[in-house]
């Protein structure tokens, strides 16, 4: 069972319903034993930094994810859900994350069109991640006004070019995000998808890298 954490913010019910297209049962829920008792989990995101946030502690649900990550288990966090996973974002003032990955969102800067919106190709900056099993570059799909920056290179799994080199997947160990939605972004974003969710069936082991 694929655990959809419901916090207020998010494209909920377009992330479960392609889970189930894959074949997992996906559940949308806020309830922290259904979450903890998730093969994996999905935190999805839509809007500002600072209110998810504000959610996720007004629900207790901030520890329930620090929590999930800490156990081991698969958990992937989808555009925003991305970019809680850090320490912290300067988006409308400056807020503290999730802190379970080095980093800070910060807002595009310089003479081009914000949001980042649109197809855009993925560079494989770490081709063995298990996300990448079978998967050729390609293209998927952005909404986004702010990115982030990792602290850590080893976290950086691919990039997409938008004036720059921008972060489009993170990861380490099981704990992964995307900047782009997913369930939105045709074959390549299915099977992104798909390769996360092979991870949480037992026997699956991530890379050590």
């Amino acid at each position: 069972m694929i655990a959809i954490i419901d916090y207020g913010m998010g494209n909920l019910h377009s992330v479960g319903k392609a889970v189930e297209r894959l074949g997992y049962e996906a559940v949308v829920t806020s309830e922290p034993e259904r979450i903890l008792e998730a093969d994996g989990a999905i935190l999805p995101g839509v809007g500002a930094f600072g209110d998810a946030m504000q959610n996720l502690r007004q629900t207790g649900l901030d520890e329930v994810v620090k929590f999930y990550a800490a156990s081991g288990k698969p958990m992937l966090g989808i555009c925003l859900g991305m970019q809680l996973l850090f320490s912290e974002s300067e988006e409308y003032g400056s807020h503290e994350g999730l802190n379970l990955l080095p980093g800070k969102v910060v807002k595009f800067n310089g003479d081009f069109k914000v949001p980042h919106m649109g197809w855009n190709t993925l560079t494989f900056k770490q081709p063995d991640s298990p996300l990448f099993r079978n998967l050729k570059e390609g293209h998927v799909y952005f909404v986004h006004s702010y990115h982030v920056l990792p602290a850590q290179e080893s976290d950086l799994l691919a990039t997409t070019d938008y004036a720059g080199d921008v972060t489009a997947i993170v990861g380490r160990e099981r704990l992964f995000g995307m900047q782009f939605h997913p369930e939105k972004s045709g074959e390549l974003g299915m099977a992104l998808l798909n390769n996360f969710l092979t991870l949480t069936e037992k026997g699956e082991q991530p890379h050590a890298g």
